[in-house]
């Protein structure tokens, strides 16, 4: 029968720390399920901890197990008990043994086939292309620069990024951030301009519960032999 219970890698200075009350696990990193760079991954949960205001080997080796999953946390399962005494042996082992699935992680050539969705807001394309560079290692500017303006969707925006050439990330964020808060202030009136459900009940109210006013007609009268005047005799 498979064993349901792990067992505990580290060492006794590690399993006897005393986590901080005040502690709290970062939610936004996926756990590493065993494809993907291992790099990057240990990369991502050390920014993040570090973030958190944590900065020592306990709380960075007793925090790790918890964004693993799937191989990764059979590998983790299986570490030999009082194996691990310090964070570095266990990225270094983390590391070795998922180094084959680099082979998994797009390259910089990958940028150049993302392209924004006709109705994708430049917003969304932004983060989505964000997304796909957290996965390349030493991207270099100028590469994730003309993949970012390559993939714009033809437009207003795209002609004036082709006139003005940022020749910068940071100069062309800053024609992006002015062309998000044009997108939302349209976004923004479109809404506004939409009836509410207040008006749009009354508004049916108003066509449904009436009937329109027939136009008036004049009846012409018809004489009858009683009021034809008749003459004096």
């Amino acid at each position: 029968m498979e064993k349901l219970t792990l067992d505990n890698p580290f060492s006794e200075e590690i399993t006897n720390f005393q986590m901080p009350k005040n502690f709290v696990l970062p939610i936004s990193l996926e756990p590493y399920k065993g494809f993907g760079d291992p790099c990057a991954h240990i990369k991502k949960f050390q920014s993040m901890i570090f973030f958190n205001g944590a900065n020592n080997e306990p709380i960075l080796c007793r925090a790790f197990p918890t964004y693993l999953d799937g191989a990764a946390l059979l590998w983790f399962s299986k570490l030999s008990a009082g194996s691990i005494s310090s964070f570095e042996e266990l990225a270094r082992s983390f590391i070795d043994y998922f180094a084959a699935s680099r082979i998994y992680v797009h390259g910089s050539d990958y940028l150049g086939t993302i392209r924004q969705r006709q109705h994708e807001s430049l917003k969304d394309y932004m983060a989505r292309f964000a997304e796909a560079t957290m996965e390349i290692l030493d991207l270099d500017p100028a590469v994730h620069l003309h993949a970012l303006k390559t993939g714009l969707r033809p437009g207003k925006f795209r002609e004036m990024i082709v006139v003005t050439k940022p020749k910068s990330l940071e100069e062309f964020r800053e024609r992006v951030a002015g062309q998000m808060e044009i997108e939302e202030l349209r976004e923004a009136h479109k809404i506004d301009k939409q009836p509410t459900k207040r008006e749009e009940e009354k508004t049916f109210k108003l066509s449904g519960n009436k009937e329109p006013k027939k136009p008036f007609k004049l009846t012409p009268l018809i004489p009858t032999p009683d009021s034809i005047p008749r003459g004096r005799t």
